[in-house]
């Protein structure tokens, strides 16, 4: 009898507590990797209005969906049933941009609240709601879930709330977009550009930081982040269209500085972009032209050109071998830097955060670079009698002379001159075409002076003519390329970390142990140093991941580029200078050596409490790359000068002298 009391009592507690389970888990919902719970006050008062929601607290590395949910997912739906109130639309903080794979989602990496505005009808005295939920939380995979909440409250004198739940609720509440009429941008035209693009222009007296910019309209937008260009106090960015996409009258955005949110409602499309806005396309390649003749007289680019020089003098004067000399290089330079130019296009289409200058971001490339120029420096110092193919191959056979520009066009790239900067920038942005027309303009600039060099018989007449002299001066033109490969050395140093300088001498020893090896033995030693060769390169190779960002360590006086820095500053009033640079750019480590980091700069700086930051690119850094993007650039270096008081920044020339940087301080004090 005793036994089946106590069954009895155990079955009857354990359907209470079911039956409280129950009741417990309506104002909660699990799932797989999510849990939604309401967030909502314990009483609310009549005709009040309050903003209450659902609250999702996802797995670390799962995540849920905005309104437009980009390129897959889909944003979760709410059906809400109230009694005794009325309820209003869901408002969706502001997203980000969630990279999975090739694909771009819009949504949220984390918990998230998703709100609505709830008012008690007058005289009621409780409040009853029943929502039905569908949503989807994804890693790689994606899982759907589903379920009903219900929640009842009383209507009182006061609303109440929990100090936690009332934190959170405010937390989100200020990350839902306000109306535009408080926003610091302004819509200047939005506009279709043939059949793949959208541009919008926005405009601000204000504000200095671009924000990011989110289209609701997920079925006629890419949801890839657009491109950005700046020009004053006008932005201009660049989105992706759907392919097919019909366009509608007007589109939705929403506009973030990363804290607070603003709606643009309603812009309509204009018929064609403003051309006040854009520079000529003419212009634009005509100052890539220029810029690819002063490229000629970089320092990057010299150990190219002395080989290639060498070639000429060693052909001789023939009207044939001049044209086909100066023909063959001005080809290689050409089409390298269309290459270039289309590969760094498709990649930015991508997605992809990088510049002008990227290949020498990879330590593989500069890797081959080393060897490239350690070998034609022992040919030309005639360490190995083969090496002089070596010279043949750059310098006079058929192929030689389009190899050479090859060469020209791979090491000049991270050296940026004047009036390549604002080309540059705006290529990225252009459609294809107009795009591949300035990187034309860079290589025709580049290959001129050898080609009107090899077109002209006067300037032919001024060489030197073939004699003995030539061997001195191809040992001579040797230590330039010794030098370069100093120089990488200390790039790859850069990249890897300290150990860089190491593996790359290491392996140079190992290529030019095996060369000897091969030279000085028979058929099998040669085939043994082939073997040795690869497993070196391999092995070598294999190591050349970076691993540290010991790059970022900066001079004294600099600060690293760090964005809440640079704000603070321009929140305080005070002046900045942010020296945009990379160890590969010969042009950035010259301003550094000779105006910059000198102690009368510094002084000066320092005397003006000038915060100094210092955007090192030696690496892909995509919080550099956008800085870049903002100021309308996309390679290095690059000077921006913020004065005193001021939010817009000032370009200053890519060749610095010790006089510019003392100008700005006069001109500061001929304002005051």
């Amino acid at each position: 009898m005793i036994d089946r009391r106590n069954f009895l009592i155990n079955i009857l507690g354990f359907l209470l507590l079911a039956g409280s389970t129950h009741l417990i888990a309506q104002e909660s919902i699990s799932g797989d990797h999510v849990t939604v719970r309401w967030l909502a006050p314990s009483s609310f008062v009549d005709r009040a209005s309050e903003k209450i929601g659902f609250y999702f607290e996802v797995d670390p590395g799962w995540h849920v969906y905005w309104r437009n949910p980009g390129d897959s997912g889909a944003a979760p739906r709410f059906t809400i049933t109230p009694n005794g109130a009325e309820v209003g639309a869901i408002e969706w903080p502001f997203p980000s941009r969630l990279k999975i794979e090739h694909l771009t989602n819009l949504g949220y990496a984390g918990n998230v609240a998703y709100l609505f505005d709830l008012t008690p009808d007058r005289g009621g005295k409780v409040i009853a709601l029943s929502a039905e939920l569908e949503w989807l939380v994804c890693k790689i995979e994606c899982i759907p879930g589903f379920g009903t909440m219900t929640l009842t409250r009383p209507v009182s004198d006061e609303t109440r709330w929990s100090s936690a739940n009332l934190d959170l609720r405010n937390h989100f509440a200020k990350r839902v977009p306000q109306s535009s009429v408080y926003s610091p941008w302004k819509p200047i035209s939005l506009a279709a550009q043939g059949k793949d693009r959208i541009h919008l222009l926005l405009e601000s007296e204000t504000a200095s930081k671009a924000p990011k910019v989110f289209p609701i309209n997920g079925d006629l937008f890419s949801a890839s982040k657009p491109k950005l260009q700046r020009e004053g106090k006008t932005l201009d960015y660049t989105f992706g269209r759907q392919p097919g996409a019909a366009l509608s009258e007007s589109a939705d955005f929403v506009l973030t500085d990363g804290t607070r949110a603003w709606r643009l409602d309603r812009v309509s499309f204009g018929t064609a972009m403003p051309e006040a806005k854009s520079r000529p396309l003419w212009l634009l390649v005509l100052a890539a032209l220029a810029g690819g003749i002063i490229l000629n007289l970089m320092p990057c680019v010299f150990p190219v050109l002395s080989i290639k020089l060498l070639g000429l003098v060693n052909e001789g004067y023939s009207e044939r071998g001049r044209w086909r000399e100066g023909l063959l290089y001005g080809a290689g330079v050409l089409t390298t830097f269309v290459a270039l130019g289309v590969l760094l296009l498709v990649l930015r289409s991508w997605g992809a955060a990088i510049g002008w200058g990227f290949q020498l971001q990879s330590a593989p490339v500069v890797m081959a670079l080393i060897a490239l120029f350690w070998l034609m420096g022992l040919s030309f110092s005639g360490v190995f009698e083969f090496g002089h193919r070596l010279v043949n191959l750059a310098g006079v056979s058929r192929g030689g002379s389009f190899a050479t520009g090859v060469l020209a066009v791979f090491v000049a790239a991270p050296c940026t001159g004047p009036f390549m900067g604002v080309a540059l920038g705006t290529a990225a942005v252009l459609p294809a075409v107009e795009a591949l027309l300035i990187f034309l303009g860079l290589g025709m600039g580049l290959a001129a002076p050898f080609v009107l060099l090899c077109a002209s018989p006067v300037l032919l007449k001024r060489l030197p003519r073939p004699g003995p002299w030539m061997e001195k001066l191809r040992q001579f033109l040797a230590f330039p390329l010794y030098a370069t490969v100093i120089w990488l050395l200390w790039v790859l140093g850069r990249i890897l970390g300290e150990s860089g300088w190491l593996i790359g001498a290491l392996l140079l020893l190992a290529v030019t142990f095996t060369l000897w090896l091969g030279y000085n033995f028979s058929r099998i030693g040669r085939i043994i140093a082939w073997i040795l060769m690869l497993t070196f390169l391999v092995i070598g190779y294999s190591t050349l991941t970076p691993k540290e960002k010991t790059f970022s360590k900066v001079a004294a006086g600099w600060q690293e580029y760090d964005r809440s820095l640079l704000d603070q500053a321009l929140e305080e009033g005070r002046p900045v200078f942010i020296d945009y640079t990379a160890a590969w750019c010969i042009t950035c480590q010259v301003n550094k050596k000779l105006v910059l980091d000198t102690p009368e700069v510094q002084r000066l700086f320092h005397k003006n409490k000038v915060l100094l930051l210092r955007a090192d690119w030696t690496r892909q850094d995509p919080e550099i790359t956008e800085a870049l993007a903002a100021l309308g650039r996309n390679s290095v270096p690059v000077y921006a000068w913020y004065p005193a008081g001021s939010r817009e920044p000032q370009l200053l020339p890519q060749i610095l002298q010790e006089s510019i940087i003392v100008d700005l301080f006069n001109e500061k004090r001929k304002t005051k």
